[in-house]
């Protein structure tokens, strides 16, 4: 033992139950929420941040009560903190052309237009000259 063990498990105890508060309204966010935008929140911020809690949490106990180090709860918690956002991103894309392209009826209605001279990004394929276009010529 390296410290107080009634002080790290109180603090590892704390952070294990602000992380499932979290957790617990990610999952609820991801159920009530009417639409698939909307629900992509609840699992995206608060779950990922209650899963974040909990991992620290279990890290902060094993340092403080075993005296050593775990790498497995900090590669999980990075690995969390990069894959959710761009999942969320991939998935709100794709349901946004779906909306466009009217194969998914959405509560909101069809996404307005973005403009007269733009596209939704990825939406339209690179027109001849710009950095983006791979046309063999």
């Amino acid at each position: 033992m390296t410290g107080d063990p009634a002080f790290a498990e109180l603090l590892a105890s704390a952070l294990i139950v602000l992380g499932a508060s979290f957790a617990l309204i990610g999952s609820w966010g991801l159920v009530r929420l009417p639409s698939l935008m909307e629900r992509l929140h609840g699992p995206t911020k608060a779950s990922t941040l209650g899963l974040g809690g909990m991992l620290v949490g279990s890290v902060v106990f094993f340092q403080l009560v075993e005296g050593e180090w775990t790498t497995h709860e900090l590669l999980v918690s990075l690995f969390l903190f990069v894959t959710a956002p761009i999942a969320a991103n991939m998935i709100a894309k794709v349901h946004i052309h779906q909306l466009r392209l009217g194969r998914q009826p959405g509560p909101a209605g069809p996404p307005a237009a973005p403009g007269a001279d733009s596209d939704w990004a990825t939406y339209q394929a690179p027109e001849e000259g710009t950095p983006g276009c791979f046309s063999e010529e």
